[in-house]
């Protein structure tokens, strides 16, 4: 065959490759009226259907009375962390030790700050005072040969301050982690039903890592601004508390003022 006719059937073959590709590739719709309109009517019914799904677990929520149960402690941190709660034990020896190390930490934390020249005096506010007993609690219970006081890490390993607890503590004989977390109550606010402890589980940022003892220090001041002085601190073991949950719609200024 001449060369000329192969060119030529080359020339053919893709020409009819081109055409049949044509015919058979996937079409593009085109940006119709009627098409537009059935886009918007399939997103309204999705849409419709999300808010369906939506409404079915409010009625769920607001069935359960959330806001009426009440869950003990232990159970709440596991649910959330997959960590036991342990309850205090003053049998054993390494829950004594570490109740009394608190305990004269706690004493020693309150005389400092309650002297005229404390550093508490300056601050405008008593939530502020709280940073300031944690530094003295760490000092106080990590300068002590059988124990190791930090900040506790979270979820992800990074050393944080804020949220529940403040303050890790290790028996390093024994290996028992305890937590602490120490909270500032008006002497005349120890029976006041307004929320003075909360927990919020957050995935990555949690900070309860072990199996452990939690305990709160409830440290009492005489509510006086500017000049504050601390009593005697009740050391609770958490493990007996049950904490009720609030359920609640919110949303901030930036969500009911968007900029237009």
């Amino acid at each position: 065959m001449k060369p000329s006719k192969i060119i030529g059937y080359a020339i053919l073959a893709s020409f009819a490759g081109l055409f049949i590709w044509s015919l058979t590739r996937p079409g593009e719709v085109p940006a119709t009226p009627r098409i537009e309109k059935s886009k918007k009517d399939i997103a309204q019914i999705e849409q419709r259907y999300e808010d369906r799904q939506d409404a079915e677990l409010v009625r769920q929520l607001i069935g359960e009375n959330l806001g009426e149960r009440r869950f003990g402690f232990g159970t709440v941190m596991e649910a959330a962390s997959g960590k036991k709660v342990l309850p205090l034990r003053l049998s054993d020896p390494a829950h004594a030790r570490v109740h009394e190390a608190v305990t004269t930490a706690l004493q020693e934390a309150c005389k400092i700050l309650s002297q005229p020249d404390s550093p508490v005096r300056g601050l405008r506010r008593i939530n502020e005072a709280s940073r300031f007993f944690e530094d003295i609690l760490l000092e106080k219970l990590d300068s002590q040969p059988d124990l190791a006081a930090t900040i506790p890490t979270t979820q992800e390993g990074k050393h944080q301050r804020s949220g529940y607890p403040d303050i890790r503590i290790e028996h390093e004989e024994s290996g028992t982690i305890f937590y602490l977390d120490p909270k500032l109550v008006e002497q005349s606010a120890w029976n006041s039903t307004l929320r003075t402890f909360y927990f919020e589980p957050k995935s990555g940022s949690l900070k309860i890592t072990d199996d452990a003892v939690h305990l709160l220090a409830g440290i009492p001041h005489d509510g006086k601004d500017g000049a504050w002085t601390f009593d005697e601190a009740k050391l609770i073991d958490l493990s007996l508390i049950h904490l009720r949950l609030k359920p609640e719609f919110q949303a901030s200024n930036a969500d009911l003022y968007p900029e237009p």
